[in-house]
């Protein structure tokens, strides 16, 4: 498959449509940029363009549960992919098989999770998924949900409350308080990015191009 047979001029990202090639069950939908398809077609292994991280990603780069393509195939518009693949593992971060779980009329979700995705993923990813998936929730019966639909306002005032906890329990050398008091600050945090969409691995992005890099340097480098 060539390339440039897709149409480019739509967009940069190609939509993709995984489907299993055993069952013809749809998995996911995901997107692919030139460079994420290339190497698709290269390794036969399926790369994509995270719209959320801001990168390119392997499928399956920290689960194992890579999709090994055995088909491409191009719509009539040149500007869909369909790729038949044999899944290892699921599909869907949430630990289900598709993606595709829950039922538009009743809300309900179709399929349970097959794997424990904290083991899988972290329990970062894992709660930043889990405060997402909260934007939809009654804010009667979430926290998360509430702080969510009240706003920035609200948001940013838990984080600097949380912030000054924190820092009253570091300047008491209480260790158990630190720990508690730093959780709260990072799970409020990730609401904060949550509602702007940022996922926490630009985060994890941000610190590795620093490494190595002089705080004072860095610093130096923001003042213009």
């Amino acid at each position: 498959m060539n390339v440039d047979l897709i149409d480019w001029h739509k967009s940069d990202l190609l939509p993709v449509i995984v489907q299993e090639s055993s069952t013809l069950e749809v998995l996911m939908m995901a997107y692919m940029n030139r460079e994420a398809l290339q190497l698709s077609l290269e390794t036969q292994i399926a790369h994509y363009f995270s719209r959320s991280k801001q990168r390119l990603w392997k499928k399956g780069e920290s689960s194992g549960h890579v999709q090994h393509i055995e088909r491409f195939l191009l719509d009539c518009d040149n500007d869909t992919l369909l790729i038949m693949v044999r899944q290892e593992g699921v599909a869907c971060h949430t630990g289900r098989k598709s993606c595709f779980f829950t039922d538009m009329e009743s809300g309900e979700t179709v399929s349970d999770p097959q794997i424990d995705t904290v083991a899988t993923y972290g329990i970062v990813d894992e709660l930043y998924h889990t405060i997402l998936s909260r934007k939809n929730s009654d804010p009667t019966s979430s926290w998360t949900a509430k702080l969510l639909h009240s706003g920035d306002n609200a948001i940013l005032k838990k984080v600097v409350e949380e912030a000054g906890e924190f820092a009253f329990a570091i300047k008491d050398n209480d260790e158990k308080e630190i720990i508690y008091e730093c959780a709260d600050l990072a799970y409020h945090v990730l609401v904060a990015l949550g509602s702007k969409n940022i996922s926490p691995d630009r985060i994890k992005q941000e610190l590795a191009r620093r490494a190595g890099v002089s705080g004072i340097a860095e610093k130096n480098s923001r003042q213009k």
